[in-house]
């Protein structure tokens, strides 16, 4: 009897500890002078994560404590070039990082690869511009290598933010045009014409193990899903636009998370994307400026506030975070399911008093 009282004393005890730490999100401070990082990964391996910068040619690494590390700094890149998009590569134990210069540097596209085991350089492939695109005609004349995945082959995929086009660069370097889909051209610009990212189309790209990649266009607010062998796509069907999304990445249960300055949305599929809803979406800080989220530990959703827009207009920051960020409807569902517990848990304990109650008095029966 008292091993059962024991057991129902650490469910007791497990359950609210539970619900403690349910209630505090896990936020992660750093400091690094002006890094205004834009692109974050998670490296599973290592447990931390990996965040770029705006104005260094340093990758750095991020514990769960805070603790900065430079992971990869590469001289040898153009001066003031901007780490954008990264992806941990954890089948061939690769960072890829997308590479690019704002004017008036010249212009520079290209995809990095570094070995996560001796942090040095694989490859730097230049990524090519579309002869049929008259790039040279955009507010920014040039095009924008924004964000990179991989698939378990080691391809990866870079988005073109101004070309609207996706490029591929093998596992040994070589760079290509991948998918440049009428899709990605078909749907009209809602943002405000003297937006600074008016012209910001494919950004955010993740790679699902089915065999396609989901990529968000900030622009116009769409979703597309993109097939990793011809590059066709098609846009999905959601239940509501997204406005100004950046950053995507995808929970081990299907659940893809995408992220804007202003919101995280959740959302869900039952097709295999070719429609989606969004289930849920939370508030964020606005003045942290969110580009970038990543699936970290236990499968929690972590954004990236890099105050990018303040490195932009030159101001000067040492300190960043890294935020865990929930969905309200799933935390709703999970203290249900605690509550439910408890409640067994509690009825046990009284179906135990009642049944010892009724030991006592047969025992003073026999003994009267």
């Amino acid at each position: 009897m008292s091993a059962i009282k024991v057991s129902l004393l650490f469910l007791i005890i497990t359950i609210f500890t539970g619900l403690a730490i349910a209630g505090k999100p896990h936020v992660i401070d750093f400091r690094w002078s002006n890094l205004y990082p834009e692109g974050m990964a998670w490296d599973p391996s290592a447990q931390h994560f990996v965040v770029g910068s705006l104005n260094h040619r340093t990758i750095l690494s991020v514990s769960d404590a805070g603790v900065v590390e430079t992971l990869i700094s590469d001289p040898s890149l153009p001066e003031n070039v901007t780490v954008l998009g990264l992806t941990v590569d954890y089948t061939k134990k690769r960072l890829l990082a997308c590479l690019h210069s704002v004017s008036p540097l010249p212009p520079f596209n290209a995809l990095a690869a570094y070995d996560l085991r001796t942090r040095r350089r694989l490859f730097l492939s230049i990524l090519p511009s579309d002869p049929d695109f008259p790039v040279s005609s955009t507010p920014r004349g040039r095009d924008a290598a924004n964000d990179v995945a991989v698939d378990f082959k080691g391809n990866a995929y870079v988005t073109n933010s101004i070309g609207n086009f996706i490029w591929k660069v093998a596992e040994d370097g070589e760079a290509s045009i991948f998918s440049k889909s009428p899709a990605f051209t078909r749907y009209p610009n809602i943002m405000e014409e003297n937006h600074p990212f008016n012209d910001c189309g494919l950004n955010g790209i993740t790679y699902v193990s089915k065999g396609y990649l989901l990529v968000v266009q900030s622009n116009t607010g769409k979703m597309f899903k993109v097939d990793a062998d011809d590059g066709k796509a098609r846009v999905v069907l959601l239940n509501r636009d997204l406005v100004m999304p950046d950053g995507i990445a995808m929970r081990r249960d299907g659940v893809v998370l995408v992220v804007s300055a202003q919101k995280l949305w959740f959302l869900k599929s039952d097709d295999s994307w070719s429609e989606g809803v969004v289930f849920d979406k939370t508030d964020l800080d606005e003045e942290g400026f969110a580009t970038s989220v990543a699936v970290g530990e236990e499968g929690r959703a972590y954004v990236l506030y890099g105050h990018l827009m303040e490195g932009i207009t030159g101001r000067e920051r040492d300190k960043f975070q890294i935020v865990e960020v929930r969905s309200e409807k799933e935390n709703e569902d999970e203290h249900v399911w605690i509550y439910v517990l408890l409640g067994f848990g509690l009825a046990y304990f009284l179906f135990w008093r009642f049944q010892m109650k009724q030991l006592i008095k047969n025992l003073d029966k026999k003994t009267n």
